[in-house]
């Protein structure tokens, strides 16, 4: 039976070649190798891993896809975009059911309401039915997903882009709004 020195050092220059083909940094190379020699010390009894090479190359495989997996989920968080869209929406909304009910107001409720009709009417169906549904209606995002089967993560970025859409589109009428006001 090997030590844990040895089947290191038998085994981490491919295995970070490995990982160096299948990564962007050399940084996230050099933490997976670690992670996957730690993963390695940590069992129990080495001697039960009948291909310890092939464990290592299967682990590392196993964290390049988590890794990936991870970054990926770091890059669609819906977060960063989400605040602006809110922020957007609450402020349409205020306009849109503002208790206030002279005849200015009135005039302007329509006014918004038309352009924000005209604009939903330009997005794709996707966008304009997850908008839609869960703006105007109230769905829940999780909700819609398992009445859709489009996953969660789909439905927001929909609704961000249908918000983008929006938010350009009624920029001009929104900003004449507030000149008014």
């Amino acid at each position: 039976m090997k030590s844990f020195s040895e089947i290191f050092a038998e085994n981490r220059t491919r295995l970070i070649a490995f990982i160096r083909k299948r990564v962007g940094s050399e940084a996230d190379a050099a933490d997976i190798m670690q992670d996957v020699f730690m993963r390695l010390f940590m069992q129990d009894d080495i001697s039960l891993i009948e291909n310890v090479g092939s464990w290592l190359f299967r682990t590392a495989g196993n964290r390049i896809t988590d890794v990936s997996r991870k970054r990926h989920e770091e890059r669609m968080p819906m977060a960063w975009f989400q605040a602006e869209d809110d922020e957007f929406l609450e402020e349409m909304s205020c306009l849109l059911v503002d208790e206030d009910a002279s005849a200015e107001t009135e005039l302007i409720r329509s006014l918004v309401w038309r352009e924000l009709s005209a604009a939903l009417n330009e997005l794709p169906e996707e966008q304009r039915l997850v908008f839609e549904k869960t703006e105007l209606e109230g769905i829940p995002f999780k909700e819609l997903s398992q009445q859709t089967g489009v996953p969660v993560n789909t439905l927001l970025s929909r609704k961000h882009y249908a918000v983008r859409h929006l938010r350009k589109r009624l920029e001009d009428v929104y900003d004449d709004i507030l000149g008014l006001l």
